[in-house]
This record gives C-alpha cells, sequence and structure tokens, in this order.
C-alpha cells in the first residue's frame, strides 16, 4: 500500500479533499479511485472508532457531502455515541498463595470478562472444564470434582484439538467455560495453555471481545509455569497431564491442597465516535416526510490485533479496508453526487448515512435507529453497500434483502440488465451488516455486496485490489434502484422474511428457538430478541420481538455468549423453561424444541 501523506491542515480535521467545490454528477471509476485512496491510506490507521484517523474520514465524508449540496439533518452532520474499544488492567490486580506474590503480565492476567472482585479459595484441576453429553461422546471434567467455593483451574480450548468437526468445540471458549464453572458453584476460574494450545509459555495481551458483559466470577490466565508451582503437590505438570489427557482421551483431576487470594480489575475504556448523517429534501408535497436510507459504514479495524476481527491477529499492521468498507462510502459519495446534482428530482426526502463502529457489532446503526433523529416510521426503505470493490469475471453481485419487500425483484431485475451484472438474490433482511439493525425494525432492506476474498479483514485490503470499472457497474445499479423507490407513489411494504437458524463457525447447533438475537448487547443484563421466526419454537412459546431472555431452564443467560452456551445444552424434542423481561416485567415461558 502506497502512503498517502496527509497535510497539516487535515491532520487539524479540517479536510480538504479536492482541488475545488466543483462536483461531477457522474459517476467515475477516477473519482471513487480518489475516496478510496483516501479513506484506506496507511496514514488513516484502519479507521478505527474513537481515533483521530478515524475523524478524519468522518470529515472527509462530511466535506464531500457538503460539496454535492446535502444538507444537515438538524444541527449536525454527525450523530456521536460513544462505545469501548478496549479494556486495560487497574492498578487493583493481585495473586497472592500465602505471602507469595504473583507478578501481574509475567505470572498471570485478568480476562476482559472477569468480574471485578477479591476472592480466596483452594485451587482445583479440572482438566479442560468442559462438561458434555451427546450421541456419540460424553465428557465430564466435573463428574469426581467438587469445585464449590474454589478456584478452578482448566486448560483452554478441547482435548479433541485435532478434529474440527468435534461435538467439543462448542464447549471450548473462555466464556462457556467461566459459564459453567459459576453453575457448579467455583469462586473463579484459572485458565492455563497447555502446549497444543501455544508453544510459549507466555500470556495472552488483555482485549477487548466486542462484549461489555462480564462474568460472575473473577477469570484470570496463568502461564504453566506457574500453574505446575500451583500442581507441586501431586508431582505433576501441565505439559505431562496436557499429554495423557490427549493420548487417552480421558480426563484428569486433581485437589491441589494450595490456596489462593486473587484481586482483579479491568477497566473498559469508552471513547466518542460518530455517524455522519445528510439529507436531499424531497420534492413531493405528499411524500417528501417519507425517508429512504442509503448508507456505507466507513469504520475498520485499525492495526488488528486479537479480539479485533482480524484473520491475521498477530500481524500488528495496519488494515487499510479498501473494500471493506471504503468501497461502500465512496459508492454512496458518488450516488449522493449524483443524485443532488443531476435532474432527478427526489419526491421522498433520502438520507445519506456513514456508520461507525460497524465493525464492533452494528453500534452505529443500531444507535441511530435506537436513538433516531426522525420518526423511524417514515424510513420506508434502507439500501446498504458493504464491500462492493471487488467484483470479478463473472460479474456477480449479490442483493440480500429482495424478499423484505414484494417490488425488489423487478426493480433490479429491470436495471441489472442495463449493467450487464449477474444478480444472486437473497430473501433474508438479517445478517452481518447495517442494513439489519432496520430489518428488526420493521424496514425492508437491500444489501449490495461483491463477496468475501483473500484479503478479507487482513492488511493487504488495498486500493490496488479494487475493480475500479466494476464498482461503477455497482453504483450506477445502486442509484437507479434507490431512484425508483424514492419515487415510488406508493411505499415498498415491509415483508418479515424467516431467517435461516444461526450457526456457530465451526459446527451447526443440534437445536434453535428460531429467533434473531440482537449480536451486538447492551447495556441491559440478558440478550434482547431483535426478530422471531414464524412457526419456530420462540413463536409457538409465546416469546416476542424486543423480550430479553434472562434465563433458561432457572440458569442466568446475560449476553449472546450465555445464550448460545444454553442452547448448545439442549436436545432436540426435548421441553424448556425461559425467562423473559417484557416492557419490565418477567415472564415465564416454556418451549418446546
Amino acid at each position: 500500500m502506497k502512503h498517502i501523506l496527509l497535510g497539516a491542515v487535515a491532520l487539524a480535521g479540517i479536510v480538504t479533499s479536492c482541488s475545488n467545490n466543483s462536483v461531477n454528477p457522474e459517476i467515475t471509476p477516477s473519482e471513487i479511485k480518489e475516496h478510496i485512496t483516501f479513506l484506506a491510506s496507511d496514514s488513516l490507521k484502519g479507521r478505527k472508532p474513537g481515533t483521530p484517523e478515524g475523524k478524519i474520514a468522518a470529515e472527509y465524508i462530511v466535506s464531500e457531502f457538503q460539496k454535492a449540496g446535502l444538507q444537515k439533518l438538524g444541527d449536525s452532520f454527525f450523530q456521536h455515541f460513544k462505545v469501548v474499544t478496549k479494556v486495560s488492567e487497574g492498578e487493583n490486580n493481585s495473586l497472592s498463595i500465602n505471602d507469595t506474590k504473583a507478578e501481574l503480565g509475567v505470572d498471570f492476567r485478568p480476562l476482559a470478562f472477569s468480574k471485578n472482585t477479591v476472592a480466596e479459595g483452594e485451587v482445583v484441576f479440572a482438566g479442560y472444564g468442559i462438561e458434555f453429553e451427546g450421541d456419540s461422546l460424553k465428557w465430564n471434567d466435573y463428574s469426581n470434582l467438587d469445585v464449590k467455593g474454589k478456584w478452578v483451574m482448566m486448560l483452554r480450548q478441547d482435548p479433541d484439538i485435532n478434529n474440527s468437526d468435534s461435538p467439543l468445540i462448542a464447549q471450548s471458549t473462555e466464556r462457556t467455560k467461566a459459564l459453567l464453572a459459576t453453575d457448579k458453584g467455583a469462586i473463579g476460574v484459572l485458565f492455563v495453555s497447555g502446549v497444543n494450545t501455544e508453544k510459549k509459555d507466555i500470556l495472552d495481551e488483555l482485549y477487548f471481545d466486542k462484549s461489555k458483559s462480564r462474568a460472575d466470577i473473577p477469570v484470570i490466565q496463568i502461564t504453566r509455569n506457574f500453574a505446575d508451582k500451583l500442581l507441586q503437590g501431586s508431582k505433576k505438570n501441565i505439559e505431562d497431564i496436557e499429554k495423557s489427557i490427549v493420548s487417552d482421551f480421558k480426563t484428569i483431576t486433581l485437589n491441589t491442597n494450595v490456596s489462593l487470594k486473587v484481586e482483579t480489575d479491568v477497566i473498559f475504556e469508552k471513547v466518542e465516535t460518530q455517524n455522519i448523517i445528510a439529507k436531499i429534501e424531497g420534492t413531493d408535497t405528499k411524500l417528501k416526510d417519507e425517508v429512504v436510507i442509503i448508507g456505507a459504514h466507513y469504520d475498520h479495524l485499525g492495526f488488528g490485533g486479537p479480539g479485533s476481527g482480524s484473520r491475521a491477529p498477530e500481524e500488528h499492521a495496519v488494515h487499510n479496508g479498501a473494500d471493506d468498507n471504503a468501497s461502500g462510502v465512496a459508492g454512496i459519495i458518488e450516488i449522493a453526487q449524483k443524485m443532488a446534482n443531476s435532474e432527478f428530482k427526489p419526491k421522498r426526502t433520502v438520507i445519506f448515512m456513514a456508520f461507525g463502529a460497524e465493525e464492533m457489532g452494528l453500534l452505529g446503526s443500531k444507535f441511530f435507529t435506537e436513538n433516531p433523529l426522525i420518526d423511524i416510521s417514515k424510513i420506508k426503505m434502507m439500501l446498504n453497500f458493504d464491500m462492493i470493490g471487488r467484483l470479478d469475471s463473472s460479474k456477480t453481485l449479490t442483493i440480500g434483502g429482495t424478499g423484505t419487500t414484494a417490488a425488489s425483484t423487478d426493480i433490479i431485475n429491470k436495471y441489472a440488465k442495463e449493467q450487464n451484472l449477474n444478480i444472486q438474490m437473497s430473501k433474508e433482511g438479517s445478517g452481518p451488516s447495517d442494513h439489519a439493525a432496520f430489518y428488526v425494525k420493521n424496514i425492508p432492506v437491500l444489501f449490495f455486496f461483491t463477496g468475501i476474498h483473500d484479503d478479507y479483514h487482513t492488511p493487504s485490503d488495498d486500493v490496488e485490489t479494487i475493480n475500479l470499472e466494476g464498482e461503477k457497474m455497482v453504483a450506477e445499479l445502486g442509484y437507479s434502484i434507490a431512484t425508483e423507490f424514492i419515487n415510488m407513489d406508493v411505499a415498498p411494504k415491509f415483508i418479515l422474511v424467516d431467517t435461516p437458524s444461526p450457526t456457530s463457525n465451526r459446527r451447526k447447533l443440534k437445536v434453535t428457538f428460531g429467533i434473531i438475537p440482537n449480536y451486538a448487547g447492551g447495556d441491559e443484563a440478558g440478550m434482547r430478541i431483535d426478530g422471531v421466526k414464524t412457526g419456530g419454537p420462540a413463536d409457538n412459546g409465546g416469546m416476542i420481538k424486543g423480550d430479553v431472555i434472562i434465563a433458561i431452564d432457572g440458569k442466568k443467560v446475560a449476553n449472546i455468549y450465555d445464550y448460545m452456551a444454553r442452547l448448545g445444552r439442549l436436545k432436540k424434542g426435548e421441553r424448556c423453561n425461559v425467562d423473559v423481561l417484557r416492557d419490565g416485567n418477567k415472564k415465564f415461558l416454556i418451549l418446546d424444541l
């Protein structure tokens, strides 16, 4: 990636991206390249939310909207909100055995989701900390061990490490293991990496896993060297124990007769970021109060690293995000400039939005839909552009959300022929991009996407890899489709599309409630439901959109991680009890799976 050196004026936050204020109303490859080159430059350091470089990217987008003649929505082009982007170690972290103190960052480190507290008790070793019963496999690291009121030391990952289809995979995450230990009455968890997990005996860096929800007990990582000290009385060490469990495929549990006192202190650090919002006022006296939104997210992963979403987390380098999603932002800038400076007269008001913090869980779009600056019922359509810069030789463009209103298919087919594009349509309105935040508010959506590639979420997603002519075709198609929705006499009617059951990244869940979870989470305890599939277990059991699941079979659910862990223990054909909060009131539901 060639470095783009920003001048002092730009670094001061005043972006002057073009040599003059004239706007070319046509969508051109050269202008697309100009936008992407700026936004995906090394100087913007990956546009991470809350950074000065992220703010420069936002100001650039505003300047392009202003040059096109777009107006503010209210008093500002910005809608500010706060997000947690990292966690840090507080001053009160300690671990001691009798009078011997361990060293923070050398011997131990708290995990980001640890509870901040003081806990003292005996340490027991519980293999991999997994309890699972399936059709062909049973595994229980707690079968002969009393952990109530004790610290539970366990290996990370799972004993079936070389089996990519192992049923133990879903039980192997740290949050799932900590939740199980909490259910068993443990006062804390000590994670240790075996040689299969980490050849070097070093601690992970503290990183934010994109959830503000904490465990109910302290959770820390310790080195093998320190774990071996705790196991001295048993005359065993972690490396030998791991080899024995994996080779014999049989758990090992131990009482150490050692007592630990631990204090944990993890601080969530919030930063301010922003959505960018601009509008073109509608011209029809009857329809101008109705709104069509055209959007794309502008944030990316910064320098990557653990917890960032990078596919190369070990590589500390600028993740430029040329396709993801400087390409989408370039597309909506070009569409805005054409729409505002051509002969097209929009009947409805058009709002252009560049969303912040999408990579952290659609936080910007969700913030807007929960805190709309307009009457949200007036939003009649949302078009989302995310990764539109890698059209391949087959000219295949995926458009999602086509089932969310009846008008979409015919409109898409009409204009796709003009651009000679091969369109793959998907009916679902949910998904991992900003249109999902609007879909769950009963707003029809379309999602434009040219596909995943090897550079996705890596430092190699650079402007040189963008198909500029291909993106021009996608943007032209998006413009034409948008104008149809903006000027149709009767607003498109929303259709709820049943969503495929969620899957984990390595195996399909055996059961499902038939819901759309709120993956981003919120400040409330529990897991909010953004949608309910018609005829699914949740629907049949009386669950509705907006309910917050707080317990399954009497066991606490604080977040999406708890929900997935509880779901993974249920079996098809069973009946389960679910506690939900509805409008602040607790309700008890029975679901047949």
